[in-house]
């Protein structure tokens, strides 16, 4: 099982978020060992079974509002607001894990890439792509893959 569970969601037919899901596809290409990459439109209670087995999590998401051209967190698991069956924060969504599994969550980071351009249809936006490559020469110098 690999160590590090990259998950990057968002909606790809609504422009700039997708930035979580290209992010995880560039970073896929790469062939990394012990890096496990996952994409969906959103976190749901499901993807609790997916965290069994790794070291870290890190949770990628386009952002409207963040700084520019991206924001790095540390997450920690607590029930908040989110808390339905749909559209859960990674917050959330590692309290599950630790609620249903009785043990510790994997740590995890939020990095949320700034986006601006969020209508149906859109495409990705030059800003947007831009702080994409920030953020994956970012993770490459910090080595945090």
């Amino acid at each position: 099982m690999s160590k590090l569970l990259l998950f990057g969601y968002g909606n790809p037919g609504r422009g700039d978020d997708a930035l979580g899901p290209l992010l995880i596809e560039k970073i896929n290409q790469w062939g990394l060992t012990d890096v496990t990459c996952l994409t969906d439109m959103q976190l749901l209670i499901e993807h609790t079974c997916d965290f069994i087995g790794f070291q870290q999590i890190l949770f990628v998401d386009a952002d409207v509002s963040c700084d520019e051209p991206f924001l790095v967190t540390d997450i920690y698991p607590e029930k908040d607001d989110s808390y339905t069956s749909h559209a859960l924060t990674p917050a959330a969504l590692l309290f599950i894990f630790q609620q249903i599994y009785q043990r510790k969550a994997p740590p995890g980071i939020l990095l949320r890439i700034r986006g601006y351009d969020f209508e149906l249809g859109d495409t990705l936006s030059k800003q947007a792509n831009s702080n994409l490559s920030a953020a994956l020469n970012y993770l490459r110098q910090r080595h945090l893959l």
